[in-house]
């Protein structure tokens, strides 16, 4: 699976006869400018991408605050966005593709093939000296059929299955895992069995993805091999994308548990587990 493309490559594209569809999916946690920053400057022809409204669907206790999105509203949101059929594309925000990456698996997931992680996201365009645009994208619509089932996805049974019996990774920050702060969610702590494998680990101090030897290493040491099976979670779905997206750098496949820690832990039947 070809998760990455550099700045270079992604310039030359767009100067092809067939360019990607790029996707600025600017959100943070805390933040919700997304729309104002992409505005104020984006890769030349992205299309903003809503990771609230377009990259999930309504957040609830019962779901989590990101649960997957109908296919059919992804699909007429992936055509707004100009994806077809045939389509390339290329996701970055500029968070090192915390964000991004949620669209990356989502597509992935529906059915397109071809979806890749812009490495190093909009600072690494600006530190080239690519240029950017201002303004509004509103690309012609696209025709592309999704049909979900293209990227592994567990529930939380299966992902308690998988704390015994695999590997489970918790990409969120390490005090979030241990139980020491919870920003977010009703209840700080982790799934029992699950490991710590923070999603900014994957990342160098320019936000780029770790080499691949780096990031195997990693993992390694983890104890997460092709031996197993390996599932990832987060708060709520959105930065164990990108956990996903590292492990399937070196080769290994992962499944994405949607709800996360932000429906394991609102309810009250399942056990929660804190310290290292």
């Amino acid at each position: 699976m070809n998760v990455l493309i550099g700045v270079d490559e992604l310039a030359t594209r767009l100067e092809s006869g067939s360019p990607p569809v790029v996707l600025d999916v600017r959100w943070a946690l805390g933040d919700p400018r997304g729309h104002d920053h992409y505005v104020a400057g984006h890769v030349p022809g992205a299309v903003y991408v809503d990771l609230e409204t377009e990259l999930a669907g309504p957040p609830s206790p019962k779901d989590g605050r990101h649960p997957l999105p109908p296919i059919e509203n992804l699909q007429a949101a992936a055509r707004r966005w100009g994806v077809r059929d045939d389509s390339s594309v290329v996701a970055y925000d500029d968070v090192g593709a915390t964000s991004a990456a949620r669209a990356w698996w989502l597509l992935r997931w529906a059915g397109v093939a071809d979806v890749r992680l812009l490495d190093g996201g909009l600072g690494a365009w600006r530190a080239i000296g690519y240029p950017t645009e201002r303004g509004v994208v509103r690309p012609v619509a696209g025709d592309v059929t999704l049909r979900p089932g293209g990227m592994p996805v567990i529930d939380a049974d299966q992902a308690a299955d998988l704390a015994r019996s695999g590997a489970l990774l918790d990409a969120r920050a390490a005090e979030r895992y241990r139980g020491e702060t919870e920003p977010v969610d009703p209840v700080a702590g982790h799934i029992p069995g699950a490991m710590s494998a923070p999603t900014t680990e994957n990342l160098d101090r320019h936000g780029r993805f770790l080499a691949r030897e780096s990031l195997r290493e990693r993992f390694t040491e983890l104890g997460v091999d092709r031996t197993a099976p390996v599932g990832v979670y987060c708060g709520s779905g959105v930065t164990a994308a990108h956990e996903v997206a590292a492990l399937a750098i070196v080769g290994i496949d992962a499944a994405l548990y949607p709800g996360s820690w932000s429906q394991w832990c609102n309810d009250p039947a399942r056990p929660v587990a804190t310290g290292p």
